[in-house]
């Protein structure tokens, strides 16, 4: 019992410390934009700060620029999920529910083009938008993001498309549904915790991405907001309140994200579904 005990509670201090090491990179990003300049930069450092200064949020939008920046980001990301989940989805259920010729050669092909790391795309990907006359454009961007999102988003749906029962769908078509109704109507909506989590990955890489952004994107007014925050850094100086604050905002729509879709992502939703 006591071993027991014992070990309960050390794996109680592993996981708070744990916790404490994801979440105080947040915490310090939060207390660090309602700080004046000086509370900043104050030794001993100020966890909390003693006044809270919301001027760097009234700064950051007042400025203009960083308002395009989000909505060019929210374009490009929004576009790009949009995209990759359709093109995934049809994908991931032809993979997952039939045997087709070439079958294991296509999901191959898909697997090593995650084998490559982004960094050595970046000057063929360039040649080719210069050739095609795209560079500093949002088109550029999104047809980079999204042939490197949908191959890891295919693999992901397949996986959960092939582990749906087909006897579901086989009850749907005996009650006179067609194999398109039964896929639409029956496999789709099962696969909800797969298709959340494909969602939310193709977004958080294109709204990070920050790279290609920096590569093709020439024009002020095309940048995204990983380029944006880059804007607040000098060669002399940072100005660091208004980078936090750009880094809050930035985190918003990826919660947003999260809270609407994690009914989704706590468990599946096919448990009990065939009587076996």
């Amino acid at each position: 019992m006591k071993k027991k005990t014992i070990g309960k509670v050390f794996t109680y201090l592993f996981l708070g410390l744990f916790l404490i090491l994801a979440v105080f990179p947040f915490f310090w990003m939060i207390s660090t934009s309602l700080k004046s300049t000086d509370a900043i930069f104050s030794i001993p450092p100020q966890l909390i700060p003693k006044i809270f200064n919301f001027d760097a949020y009234k700064e950051i939008w007042a400025k203009g620029d960083f308002l395009r920046y989000f909505l060019n980001s929210a374009k490009v990301a929004g576009l790009t999920t949009l995209f990759a989940m359709v093109v995934s989805v049809m994908a991931g259920l032809g993979f997952g529910r039939y045997n087709f010729r070439g079958r294991k050669v296509l999901q191959l092909l898909l697997l090593l083009a995650q084998l490559f790391p982004l960094v050595i795309l970046v000057t063929p990907y360039y040649t080719i938008m210069s050739k095609l006359g795209l560079t500093d454009t949002h088109t550029a961007l999104f047809i980079t993001y999204i042939s490197f999102v949908v191959p890891f988003s295919v693999w992901m749906l397949t996986n959960y498309f092939k582990a749906l029962p087909v006897e579901l769908e086989e009850a749907a078509m005996i009650d006179g549904c067609s194999k398109v109704k039964a896929l639409i109507h029956i496999t789709v909506p099962l696969a909800a915790p797969g298709l959340a989590a494909t969602a939310i990955n193709a977004f958080i890489l294109a709204w990070n991405e920050f790279l290609f952004a920096q590569t093709f994107i020439d024009s002020v007014a095309l940048r995204t907001l990983p380029i944006g925050l880059k804007t607040f850094m000098g060669q002399y100086t940072t100005q660091w309140n208004l980078l936090m604050v750009g880094a809050v905002v930035s985190t918003v729509p990826v919660v947003i994200l999260f809270v609407f879709l994690q009914k989704h992502l706590v468990s599946g939703m096919t448990s009990g579904a065939v009587k076996s």
